[in-house]
């Protein structure tokens, strides 16, 4: 991936034509890599999957140094897919430049009585994957803090200041989209009450 976007060169349609395929590619392991997750965590229709994603680290370079608005369309897409399928909410983390605020669809925030915020990110101020959410959400808005009930951080992203306690891992097939290395977690109710308390296993 790294390589042929650096050696990408306007007019050359052999270079276009495997760039498409190499987007197609991300997008497809996106997809899977979503849908896995979402399986596997059990998400009920209405959840939030909150997203961190470094288009730098999925081309193979150290992240925020390598923006590319490409591949954050062809990420998003893939998980956008997926997560409309299980009808879940997308939240698209944004960078460190914009706090780590959420690009997700006001019905969303709405629904969660999150405060929304007045910002519109940008690949450079935001990321790439958050700029694609943006522009494809039907109504999108920006909040500072979400409680998601799982997440995929693609790239080191650290994404763990939204979401729900308690966190667990979730190991999925997929290890990397791109280059960049991919952790899943879903999240469960507390465990409360010691040692006498029975708990509902089918609860999460």
């Amino acid at each position: 991936m790294e390589s042929m976007i650096q050696k990408n060169q306007p007019g050359c349609c052999t270079e276009e034509a495997r760039l498409a395929e190499d987007y197609a590619q991300i997008e497809d392991q996106a997809y899977r890599a979503a849908g896995e997750l979402l399986e596997l965590a059990a998400l009920r229709p209405g959840s939030l999957l909150v997203i961190g994603c470094s288009t730098s680290e999925v081309a193979g370079e150290r992240i925020g140094s390598f923006s590319n608005p490409d591949l954050g369309t062809s990420v998003f897409r893939g998980i956008y897919r997926a997560a409309g399928e299980a009808g879940v909410y997308v939240a698209a983390q944004c960078c460190e430049h914009l706090n780590r605020a959420l690009i997700l669809e006001q019905e969303a925030a709405e629904k969660y009585g999150y405060e929304e915020v007045n910002v519109v990110p940008q690949p450079k101020a935001g990321g790439s994957f958050a700029t694609a959410a943006y522009h494809a959400f039907a109504h999108p808005t920006a909040v500072e803090h979400i409680r998601a009930h799982a997440g995929m951080d693609i790239g080191d992203t650290l994404i763990g200041m939204h979401l729900r306690d308690v966190a667990v891992p979730v190991r999925i097939t997929a290890k990397t989209i791109g280059e960049a290395r991919l952790v899943c977690a879903r999240t469960r109710r507390k465990y409360i009450g010691g040692i006498r308390a029975a708990y509902d296993a089918g609860q999460n």
